[in-house]
């Protein structure tokens, strides 16, 4: 029986993101890949033992018992079927070796060789049955703990921070959850229905050899068995090594795949499908490459295994031949050695395979350990009380923070949003404004200094309590692949369809979605690639209306909109926050003229802080900012007007008109 190769493998694609400086990162990612290779198959089945035999199901621990009952009784009717075997052949020439002897005419229809026949074939059906009947029960349990551990290593992705999620590589990730949830079935149902039953059948076949026959023969075998499982060893060693080049080739493939698909549109904006193309096919020719170099060592591990195998098995073979001629054994006794061989010869050569598979399988497993290993950077403190909002007072106390220690985003921020009010976060960019909002919702934890919401500071509630509590429409909306009506009801999932529907309208899309032929059942693709920017940002503050949180955070939350539909939102926006407490983060200035205070930021400090017409009187930052920002209007506005001005009767500009070089003029 040749071994077969898989296609699964191990991930190297996962992110390992921290908040440590590149040295401290590097030695984190050293002492993971050194975890992995000193993971053991006793290690590895010590960490999922707890879901094998879970201590709340006691019905999965009945059917773990039934299963090793079912192996025990299967193995003791395979090593009964080379006794079958012998007794028909000794029957056929005349031997009375059957444990029934002949001496009427009843007994000899009993230990004919017809009957031994029989029993040959019915035992051969009752194992193959055993086996099944032994691996169905057992899948409820395999499966459960792969569904368990998936479902735990997917919760705590979700729990890690923005950092790690801005660091990784999407698709490499998704590859350590695939694959040691993979590894996961391949040790549960290997280890348990393959390799303790194979065991368990080398042990009784070495005592039945010993009991049936004499030494020689358990010391040819085993001498037989020693060599092979060396060989396999060694050859194994030498390919998982090709293997892991293979899986490293296939994830970085997999990874320029999809980093391409999700930047679609910008491939297509720069013509860059054939480059893109390129790329992917170095990877697949690097994957080509390293494929053919194992399937070649795979050749040779088969064919030494083979060849051990057969000068063992010949051996035996031999020794029994000089028996049959010595008068010490029977012609059944050379079929029944040679059935017996060849039924070890299967076992083992899964042996070899098994090695290959489980210790790919504890190296995809622990790579998905070392994620579920990795700390949340931001937790609930352990006496964290839920957020209680009375006001929605909002204020920032000498709030200092950095991504990286050697670069400081925000350098004692001060300031209060007071209740039911408005207030405005401008600046240039790289001032720090989305870190603002980021550090509100605890995607980070401040590096000095505090953010309380009426009094109570944020690192001391809950992360769930607080998210409840703030909505937020970010600058760049992304949507699930499903339909508007799950985008919009994401903000808050028990609405029904006429509060969704209602939401929709203070967001002014419901005309929109109305003209649709699905209408809010209409999928809007992935990413939501499928509906205009103005489109996705209007279903993002839907959601925020639905949500109806007391605090709202408004990342340039109209910044993908024209400026008619700008004017009709920001109605939409001021009806909502109204009585609500607002943190507006804007780059379109026009957007912030009404708020009770702007704020302007700049390289980390507050620069300017007053009205709209307040900070244009002192001519400061704010009024360099405005007056830019008119000018650009003005200037897009003239564009505009010399096109409309030389458009020709037909409808066409001429040729030799261009607006920029006039509007340079």
């Amino acid at each position: 029986m040749a071994h077969t190769d898989s296609s699964q493998g191990s991930s190297q694609g996962s992110s390992q993101g921290s908040s440590q400086g590149p040295s401290q990162a590097a030695e984190e990612a050293l002492a993971s890949n050194k975890s992995i290779e000193q993971a053991t198959l006793f290690g590895t089945l010590a960490h999922l033992w707890p879901y094998i035999w879970p201590s709340d199901r006691a019905d999965l621990k009945m059917r773990v018992v039934w299963s090793v009952v079912l192996l025990l009784i299967a193995k003791l009717a395979t090593l009964s079927v080379p006794f079958t075997f012998k007794w028909a052949t000794d029957a056929l020439t005349g031997a009375n070796t059957a444990p029934v002897q002949a001496s009427n005419w009843k007994m000899w229809l009993f230990a004919s060789p017809l009957i031994m026949t029989v029993s040959y074939g019915a035992i051969r059906v009752l194992m193959a049955v055993l086996t099944q009947w032994r691996d169905g029960i057992f899948a409820r349990v395999a499966m459960h703990a792969v569904r368990k551990l998936a479902y735990i290593t997917f919760v705590h992705m979700h729990e890690l921070s923005l950092r790690f999620h801005l660091e990784r590589k999407t698709g490499g990730l998704t590859r350590v959850l695939e694959r040691g949830r993979l590894g996961i079935e391949v040790i549960v149902r290997m280890v348990i229905l393959q390799l303790v039953p194979t065991i368990v059948e080398v042990s009784l076949l070495m005592a039945v050899l010993l009991w049936q026959f004499d030494w020689r023969y358990v010391l040819a075998t085993l001498i037989t068995v020693v060599i092979f499982m060396y060989f396999t060893y060694a050859a194994t060693e030498w390919r998982i090594e090709i293997r892991r080049k293979m899986n490293d080739s296939d994830t970085e493939a997999n990874t320029k795949a999809i980093d391409s698909l999700l930047n679609y549109e910008t491939v297509k904006y720069f013509g860059s499908e054939e480059r893109e193309a390129t790329r992917y096919d170095r990877s697949m020719q690097r994957y080509e490459q390293t494929s053919v170099k194992s399937y070649t060592s795979l050749a040779v591990l088969n064919t030494g295994q083979a060849a051990i195998f057969t000068a063992g098995l010949t051996a035996t073979m031999m020794m029994c031949a000089l028996g049959v001629r010595s008068g010490h054994n029977t012609v059944g006794d050379f079929v029944m050695i040679n059935a017996m061989m060849i039924q070890l010869y299967q076992p083992l050569n899964f042996m070899g395979m098994l090695y290959r598979e489980i210790k790919q399988a504890i190296i995809d497993i622990e790579k998905m350990f070392n994620v579920l290993a990795r700390n949340p950077e931001i937790r609930d403190a352990a006496d964290a009380r839920p957020l209680v909002v009375t006001s929605g007072n909002l204020r920032f106390e000498d709030v200092r923070f950095s991504y990286d220690p050697e670069r400081q985003i925000l350098k004692g921020l001060s300031f209060e949003v007071p209740a039911g009010k408005t207030v405005a976060i401008v600046g240039p960019s790289g001032a720090g404004k989305s870190t603002i909002s980021r550090l509100l919702f605890r995607l980070y934890d401040v590096s000095g200094g505090r953010i309380l919401i009426d009094g109570q500071d944020i690192r001391n509630v809950t992360q769930a309590s607080l998210r409840a509590s703030i909505g937020m429409v970010p600058q760049d909306t992304v949507l699930f692949n499903d339909t508007i009506r799950y985008n919009i009801r994401y903000g808050r999932w028990d609405a029904n369809d006429a509060e969704v529907e209602e939401a929709a309208q203070l967001a002014q899309i419901d005309a929109f979605i109305r003209m649709a032929p699905m209408g809010y059942e209409t999928q809007v693709g992935e990413r939501g690639l499928k509906l205009s920017g103005g489109e996705k940002q209007r279903v993002a503050i839907a959601r925020t209306v639905l949500k109806a949180p007391p605090i709202l955070v408004l990342d340039e939350a109209t910044s993908a909109l024209d400026s008619h539909t700008e004017h009709e939102i920001q109605e939409a926006l001021d009806r909502v926050s109204r009585n609500r407490t607002s943190l507006v983060i804007a780059h379109r200035l026009s957007t912030v003229v009404d708020a009770d205070e702007i704020i302007v930021l700049d390289q980390g400090r507050i620069a300017e802080r007053g009205t709209h017409g307040g900070l244009l009187e002192t001519d400061g930052l704010y009024a360099s900012m405005w007056n830019r920002q008119r000018e650009a209007e003005a200037a897009r506005e003239k564009l505009a007007r010399i096109a409309d001005e030389n458009e020709e009767p037909n409808g066409e500009p001429p040729a030799v008109v261009d607006p920029l070089a006039t509007a340079a003029e």
